[in-house]
């Protein structure tokens, strides 16, 4: 072994590269609750296909970036049966429907909790409301500071005309986040103006989601900022939905969630040189080490992947210095049989340039193409959250085949034929559709390790995201009762799917004169001919779905990620636990 020492703002890095390995090492310095900067660090030359390959010795991370490690606020939730005029704190806020709005003959509201707050204002909230052309609407919110209640400052917020989605809840908790931070408030509470209507499981999902908003509408991603504000949200109680363990647990529930959105929210914020695949395979192993009680980790390095043959995986990688990773995590529970078995398959590109077919002109998004591996921030961020939440009778494998998609002379070219771990050949006539080929060895994987139903879930088209624009994702299945179920989730978990049909007959446009398959279709149905590409590589008696997040796994308006699919994963998992 070869020892090196680095230096760096007077901080010590030893790392140890061995001449003989063809991995780069990573030496890591902590830089956030869940990633880490990496130093690659490499000898000064190594074998690497029979050919002897010159390196810098170490190299730090490009453009010597290193995020701040900030703490994420601590928010202490509880659910309360009290009456809103004596709660005290400094932001009452109030749900209100546009329905709930509506005034008597003498302009006083007709929702029992609008009026009693009313009364003990003098009538000055009705009076503000309509000075502020307050309708509820979706989006709307004003904050009053009021005398007369427990509470400093009243909030009504807007929730349209009904209320009734994980979604719209969701939603509640963020503009109650929001008008927190405005008021630098450290005690607030949430109450609809209609809540007796709800069946008892609802106010529980109720309550679950606007704990979840809240949690994600308070956290903002100032890694990579040299000022940031912090929010002063210490306390959220939850009025009028109920008390009690069950809903305790609920709540727990949602905060689990909400942790294991934020880390795949941060996951794909991070850029590139940040997040290369070693990095991404460290935050997994991170996880498993985290909730080592039920969950384990195993990285597959380049040597590894080549004795089982997955050549489509590593065709796409071998332009990059950053050599791949193979990452599974496996999920077995504390205690009990296991009933089920699951496998979520994540695409990992941690960067993607197109390869020799590369990304230029207007909307291509080249510099948005650290978003590539937002399939595997959904994984990954799924099994943060399960490894607290802890689901019984079910063993879940997450599954990423990590690496860059870049160009250089040992790059993948057009024309080029590879060999899927199946044994299925492909003759690649753009190297921009590298998604697929990466997904098709970590699908013949995932059918190898005994799972009964497998999704996978990719920033695969961009035909997709033209049909179903940026808040919907695509599903694609040939099972109506893997549907039923995830959609199920979806609408459980507050995110947007639509199926689309997986047309058997657009394979014509999918086959080669010289190989089994080519990579890609023509220009008309892009996302639906990616899905039946990726149909070649699942065991045919295995339930399977493929998602396409090409859409909503970025939000142009905050230009940010969203957390897209993690929601959704994690319902669908505890579902199949119980």
């Amino acid at each position: 072994m070869v020892a090196i020492v680095v230096s760096l703002a007077s901080t010590l890095f030893t790392a140890a590269a061995s001449p003989s390995s063809s991995t780069t090492l990573l030496t890591k310095l902590r830089f956030a609750p869940s990633l880490r900067l990496s130093f690659a660090v490499t000898p000064l030359s190594y074998r690497r296909g029979g050919k002897l390959m010159a390196h810098t010795i170490a190299r730090a991370t490009l453009g010597l970036t290193q995020p701040s490690a900030i703490e994420p606020p601590k928010i202490s939730f509880a659910a309360k049966e009290i009456d809103v005029t004596e709660w005290k704190g400094d932001i009452l806020a109030v749900g209100v429907t546009e329905k709930d709005l509506t005034k008597d003959e003498s302009s006083k509201f007709e929702n029992p909790i609008l009026k009693k707050l009313d009364s003990h204002l003098g009538g000055l909230l009705a009076e503000a409301s309509s000075e502020e052309d307050f309708t509820g609407k979706a989006g709307q919110s004003t904050v009053l500071r009021l005398p007369g209640l427990g509470s400093k400052r009243v909030g009504l917020i807007g929730l349209g005309q009904s209320a009734s989605t994980a979604a719209a809840f969701r939603g509640l908790g963020e503009a109650v986040a929001a008008a927190a931070k405005a008021a630098q408030a450290c005690d607030v509470a949430i109450v609809l103006a209609s809540s007796e209507g709800l069946s008892a499981e609802s106010k529980l999902s109720t309550a679950s989601a606007i704990v979840s908003g809240t949690v994600l509408g308070t956290h903002e991603d100032n890694r990579y900022k040299t000022e940031s504000k912090k929010s002063n949200l210490k306390s959220v109680d939850i009025l009028g939905l109920g008390s009690g363990p069950e809903l305790e647990k609920k709540l727990k529930y949602a905060e689990d969630l909400s942790s294991g959105i934020i880390f795949g929210k941060e996951l794909v914020n991070s850029p590139a040189n940040v997040l290369t695949p070693g990095v991404l395979a460290e935050e997994a192993s991170k996880i498993a080490a985290a909730y080592s009680d039920v969950l384990s980790a195993k990285i597959l390095n380049e040597e590894q992947c080549k004795e089982l043959k997955m050549g489509s995986y590593l065709g796409v990688a071998a332009a990059s210095a950053n050599p791949p990773h193979f990452i599974h995590l496996t999920y077995k529970p504390p205690s009990g049989p296991v009933k089920t078995k699951l496998a979520l398959v994540g695409k990992g590109l941690t960067f993607d340039s197109g390869g020799y077919n590369i990304k230029t002109g207007p909307g291509c998004s080249i510099e948005l193409m650290k978003f590539d591996m937002g399939g595997s921030a959904a994984v990954l961020g799924a099994a943060k959250a399960l490894g607290q939440i802890k689901p019984p009778g079910v063993e879940v494998h997450f599954i990423v085949a990590a690496c860059e998609n870049m160009i250089s002379g040992t790059g993948m070219r057009p024309g080029d034929i590879v060999t899927a771990s199946n044994g299925k050949t492909i003759e690649v006539n753009n190297t921009d559709a590298e998604g697929r080929l990466t997904l098709a060895d970590a699908l013949v994987y995932a059918s190898n390790q005994g799972a009964e139903k497998i999704v996978d879930l990719a920033t695969l088209t961009g035909a997709c995201v033209v049909a179903l624009g940026p808040s919907i994702a695509g599903v694609f299945t040939p099972s109506d009762d893997l549907a039923t179920e995830v959609l199920t989730a979806s609408e459980a978990g507050g995110e947007k799917l639509w199926r689309l049909p997986l047309e058997d007959s657009y394979w014509e446009s999918m086959k080669s004169g010289i190989a089994d398959m080519v990579n890609t279709g023509g220009r008309q149905g892009g996302a639906i001919t990616a899905a039946l590409f990726l149909k070649q590589f699942v065991d045919e008696k295995i339930q399977w779905m493929h998602i396409d997040l090409a859409g909503p796994v970025w939000d142009d308006k905050k230009r940010s990620a969203t957390g897209f699919g993690i929601s959704t994963l994690v319902e669908w998992v505890v579902k199949n636990s119980s």
